[in-house]
């Protein structure tokens, strides 16, 4: 990884290198790239972007696996029965399940986003202004996040099918702290301390996550004085509708290796989390580690049965074909997905250091994946700053464009997965508001926070925002095009009696108006940021 920080110019020759007023001198890794010309140099930059994206994709998918895991995990719990005096044992969910929503679930599909302003904000350490790829990558993810994502998940039920909130508090809850989440730092940025970060605003920024959290659990769980008197409607028992699953109970260690091949053709169905009796419905059973496996043996996995899972993932990893892709008669799509496979091979190869995921109920392997991201995140905000330094592109544009439709992949992944197979919206809609209140409390407050606290500790000075102005309107813009959503959702559920799915002319009309939204965002955003208006 050194190699990928080597840097031959000052932050003064970089600027200079960023408005396009002089060459760039920055190269990734070899220095003969600096000969070659701007227009092969941005070419290749990009490639390597939308490589690090596919790679990004990949391990994202084993992320959400371990996570499944982790959430899915049942205690057991013994009573006492007291009429007949004998034992009662029952197994119960560690997690809630809204708290899981909005912590694991919303924070892993928005790990890519925080840790990539992390290190933006790491690498601008004992600078007195702050990165600009992390705040712009996270308003970006945001609308990202709003509109083609909604736009996506209105379209994606069947014909005529109607899918809604279930618990609409819930939502509501989630809602409003994503709304405030964008009032907040508005505030701070243009009217409590303008254009500066205090170490103050910076901690109370990180601290409203946590009053996210109180406050939804306690609408889950209807506490007085603190949750609104809104009554669940129509929650089915299981979230997920059961399937057939491909496992069997007479070889668990066969079934696993066999679920391996179903990764190149399938992202694991993680809001099988919901699944009440903890069994992972759907053909990636065997892949999520161990369904067949008792809960209490995981954590407790036999070492030869591990050893061989593991085994299995390297050769998987260098397998090109699955046995279904064998079968496949048409010469062309075979030939495509060869292609595909082979340029997934090295990013494959890599993760399957990624330990397998019935070891400690799937820790190790969220631990484990949460670096892979954290790494090439890192190699992003290396290639965003060459492109912006070679193009003469300012930076801001690069990251609420490219880089927030790169790194929000998850997300959009995530929710249509929620969309095709959840009975409710509740999931699929709960993604999308919880990652956006994710992007500020987490995203822009832990980068902020330890910018302003070495800046307090080492100058007693404040974070000085180098685009407040830009980023403020961008807010601004933002927020006014996410209430024209939120009305259009609510429209729906007044006519429709649901905000996904119904006619298929409604939900395409649906469709087209939130990515003219997205688009409103994006070019205004830009000319603004760019001096243009």
């Amino acid at each position: 990884m050194a190699s990928f920080a080597i840097e031959n110019v000052e932050s003064g020759q970089a600027i200079s290198s960023i408005t396009g007023t002089g060459k760039c001198e920055s190269y990734f890794i070899f220095s003969f790239e600096t000969s070659l010309g701007d227009a092969l140099r941005i070419f290749l930059y990009f490639m390597g972007l939308a490589y690090c994206f596919i790679g990004l994709s990949a391990i994202t998918a084993r992320f959400f696996r371990s996570m499944e895991n982790v959430v899915k995990h049942s205690r057991k719990v013994v009573e006492i029965d007291p009429h007949t005096n004998t034992e009662i044992i029952r197994y119960e969910k560690v997690w809630n399940f809204t708290i899981a929503d909005i912590s694991l679930l919303a924070f892993g599909t928005s790990f890519p986003q925080i840790s990539l302003a992390t290190i933006d904000a790491i690498r601008n350490i004992g600078n007195l202004y702050a990165g600009g790829l992390g705040p712009g990558t996270l308003v970006g993810s945001a609308a990202f996040d709003l509109f083609p994502i909604h736009a996506v998940c209105v379209v994606v039920p069947k014909a005529g099918e109607l899918k809604k909130i279930s618990d609409i508090g819930v939502w509501l809850v989630e809602l409003v702290w994503s709304f405030w989440a964008y009032i907040w730092l508005y505030i701070i940025l243009e009217v409590w301390t303008p254009k500066v970060i205090t170490l103050w605003e910076a901690l109370l920024t990180v601290l409203q996550y946590a009053l996210l959290l109180t406050h939804a659990y306690a609408q889950d769980k209807r506490w007085p004085y603190f949750s609104l008197p809104l009554a669940r409607t129509e929650r089915p028992e299981e979230w997920v509708p059961p399937e057939n699953a491909i496992c069997k109970q007479d070889n668990p260690c066969r079934e696993e290796f066999q679920a391996h091949e179903n990764e190149q053709r399938s992202i694991v169905d993680i809001f099988s989390i919901h699944d009440t009796d903890g069994k992972v419905p759907g053909h990636d059973v065997a892949e999520s580690s161990n369904s067949n496996i008792p809960e209490e043996m995981d954590g407790k996995a036999d070492h030869p049965h591990v050893l061989k899972i593991w085994k299995q993932q390297f050769v998987d990893a260098l397998s090109l074909e699955t046995s279904e892709s064998k079968k496949q008669n048409n010469i062309y799509l075979r030939s495509a997905r060869l292609c595909w496979q082979l340029i997934r091979a090295p990013w494959r190869l890599l993760f399957a250091f990624v330990p397998p995921y019935n070891i400690a109920h799937g820790w190790l392997a969220f631990i484990c994946s949460l670096i892979f991201i954290s790494g090439i995140a890192y190699i992003l905000t290396k290639f965003t700053d060459l492109i912006s330094c070679v193009s003469g592109i300012n930076p801001y544009v690069i990251a609420f464009t490219a880089l927030a439709s790169g790194t929000s992949w998850p997300d959009l992944v995530a929710s249509k997965i929620a969309a095709e197979r959840q009975t409710t919206a509740d999931s699929a809609i709960a993604n999308i508001t919880c990652s956006n209140s994710v992007n500020i409390y987490v995203g822009i407050g832990v980068p902020w926070l330890i910018s302003t606290t070495y800046n307090f500790i080492a100058y007693r000075e404040p974070l000085k925002i180098k685009d407040a102005g830009g980023l403020s309107f961008s807010l601004l813009v933002f927020f006014s095009t996410s209430v024209a959503c939120i009305i259009v959702l609510v429209f729906r559920r007044l006519t429709l009696g649901a905000e996904l799915g119904g006619p298929r002319v409604w939900a395409w009309i649906t469709c087209i108006f939130f990515m003219l939204l997205w688009l409103i965002f994006v070019v205004l955003s830009s000319l603004k940021v760019s001096d243009i208006i």
